[in-house]
C-alpha cells in the first residue's frame, strides 16, 4: 500500500507496462492549471499502440462520474459507474504519470470515442 501511495504521488507507475489504445488506466494527472481535470482518475490511452511502444509519452483522455451530455463526451459505464469519457480534455502525458492498469472499453464506446474524435478534429 506504501509503494501505490508513493506512485500517486510521485507518479512513478511501472514505465515497462504494455499500453495498448482504448485500455484504461489510472493516471495521476496533477499537477494541472485551470479548469483541466486534477488528481487521480482513470483515463483512456487514444495514442495508437505504435507510438505507446516507441516513446515515453503516451495521449490519454480523463474519465469522470461528474459531468453533463456534451458533444465532446462519451458515456459508459465502468466499474459498476455510469461516466464519461472527457474527450475535450484529452491531452499527452508522461508515462510515469501511469499508477495501473483498470480494464477496457467495449467495442461499442470505441466505435462512439472514434466519431467524436473524427467530427472534433477532421470533419
Amino acid at each position: 500500500m506504501k509503494q501505490l501511495i508513493r506512485m500517486i504521488k510521485t507518479g512513478s507507475g511501472d514505465l515497462s507496462m504494455n499500453l495498448f489504445q482504448y485500455d484504461i488506466f489510472l493516471v495521476n494527472l496533477d499537477p494541472v492549471i485551470g479548469s483541466e481535470i486534477r488528481k487521480t482518475w482513470p483515463c483512456v490511452v487514444i495514442s495508437p499502440n505504435e507510438m505507446n511502444d516507441n516513446i515515453r509519452t503516451v495521449i490519454i483522455a480523463p474519465m469522470t462520474t461528474k459531468s453533463h451530455r456534451y458533444p465532446t463526451r462519451v458515456p459508459l459505464s465502468f466499474s459498476g459507474k455510469k461516466g464519461w469519457i472527457v474527450l475535450d480534455q484529452i491531452r499527452t502525458i508522461d508515462k510515469s504519470r501511469i499508477i495501473k492498469p483498470l480494464g477496457k472499453l467495449s467495442p461499442a464506446v470505441v466505435r462512439e470515442i472514434k466519431e467524436v474524435i473524427k467530427e472534433m478534429f477532421v470533419d
